[in-house]
């Protein structure tokens, strides 16, 4: 009776497996596949261009083949080397990506194409005044440079790339920025450029961009700013000047202290003391006159 049941269809099968206490069936996929392999070719269709669209490009062959050699110089299209070019049929892109350098066909009245530079493009983010962490108001520029690294995505993805890259620049700036102390900002300009060449790298890859590299500028201070800081430097120079100045007056003192106990255990070495400034005295000023008195003679007429 099982088997039998087996045979009428699938689901039954299942029930008198079931009843015999061998186990339900796994379930059937195969309608599932052949329902995914419906979608897909329903979408393959959509794709495609269509019956008009097919009327449309025999159309345009066949301007081109009657109008010859004449078409010829209006398909034929030159790129240069570091160009490539965006074609659309009736509005969809070519399959194949882009096409370039050097010489490639487009059908007139259905085909247009775009062309992209592939160069290096030095980008100058405007000065953007921006409040710190710690409540400083400074305004920073900066160059960034990129360039197109996928010429079909960065048509069809974006409406102007390039102007989308400088907003976003100028937008990771500030908030970069704002993140950062300003002895940060004056003091660790590279981690700031990196951190910024990251963000605009991952934001733009979708644009078909590649940010090379991320300079900072300059850094400008309000004047009143500038003020403080400057008399705050001044005041630690002129603090740090006084403090080598005491260090080297008791520096001095200790050794003139050593130089008198010296000279104090011999008369002989206070008289070439004194000869020798007589000698440097004399060596500048040739008419001052010195007479030295003794210091005994001058201690008894004290007394």
């Amino acid at each position: 009776t099982c088997l039998c049941r087996m045979k009428t269809g699938p689901m039954q099968a299942s029930v008198a497996l079931a009843m015999a206490g061998v186990g339900p069936l796994p379930p059937v996929r195969k309608k599932a596949t052949i329902i995914g392999a419906l979608a897909a070719s329903a979408d393959d269709t959509d794709e495609g261009i269509g019956m008009c669209g097919w009327i449309l490009t025999a159309i345009s062959w066949l301007i081109v083949i009657v109008t010859l050699p004449f078409s010829l110089c209006v398909c034929f299209k030159v790129v240069q080397e570091y160009e490539r070019a965006v074609i659309f049929r009736l509005g969809r892109l070519l399959q194949g990506g882009s096409k370039g350098p050097g010489i490639f066909f487009v059908l007139p009245c259905i085909e247009s194409y775009q062309k992209v530079d592939l160069r290096t493009i030095t980008l100058g983010v405007p000065p953007q005044e921006v409040l710190t962490k710690d409540s400083v108001t400074v305004s920073v520029d900066a160059v960034v440079y990129y360039r197109v690294s996928n010429a079909t995505v960065s048509v069809a993805n974006v409406e102007n790339a390039h102007h989308s890259t400088r907003l976003l620049a100028q937008t990771s700036l500030r908030n970069i920025l704002g993140t950062k102390n300003l002895h940060e900002i004056l003091s660790d300009r590279e981690s700031i450029s990196l951190a910024m060449q990251t963000i605009l790298d991952e934001a733009t890859a979708a644009w078909g961009i590649k940010v090379e590299r991320v300079e900072i500028k300059d850094a400008r201070l309000p004047e009143q700013l500038q003020r403080a800081m400057a008399a705050e430097a001044e005041a630690a120079r002129e603090a740090r000047a006084k403090v080598i100045a005491a260090e080297g007056e008791k520096k001095a003192s200790g050794a003139l202290r050593d130089a008198s106990e010296i000279i104090s255990e011999s008369s002989s070495a206070l008289q070439l003391r004194y000869l020798q400034t007589l000698n440097s005295i004399s060596a500048e000023k040739n008419s001052t006159i010195i007479f030295p008195l003794p210091m005994d003679l001058v201690k008894n007429m004290v007394e």
